[in-house]
């Protein structure tokens, strides 16, 4: 049974920073691809970052340099850190799996975790 695990959200002023963390059981995250998404209510569900099989990430490019995401393959863990965080970052947050990453934006990752909230006031 495959599990993701999000953590790490909070409330932070404009300007602050987060780690979102996100541990995996039952599927490593690595040769796999692992993914944050975000959504906000009443909005669709957003691609944010993707990191590869072989540890390549991909950064949506509206938070690219302030975004980054990696992973420890020996925690089986992966991890998003946001710097620089705007009133528009506030959304939940979702760790997805799949075996591959696919093109940008899809939204049929058979894995999801349960999210954590980021909120970012002005």
């Amino acid at each position: 049974q495959v599990q993701l695990v999000e953590s790490g959200g909070g409330s932070v002023q404009a300007g602050g920073s987060l780690r979102l963390s996100c541990v995996a059981s039952g599927i490593t995250v690595s040769p796999n691809c692992m993914a944050w998404y975000r959504q906000e209510p009443g909005q669709e569900r957003e691609w944010v970052a993707y990191i590869g099989g072989g540890g390549d990430t991909d950064i949506r490019p509206s938070v690219e340099g302030r975004f980054t995401a990696s992973r420890d393959v020996d925690r089986n863990m992966v991890f998003l850190q946001m710097n620089s965080l705007k009133p528009e970052d506030t959304a939940m947050y979702y760790c997805a799996a799949d075996r591959f990453c696919g093109r940008w934006g899809r939204l049929d990752f058979p894995y999801w975790g349960q999210g954590t909230q980021v909120t970012v006031s002005s």
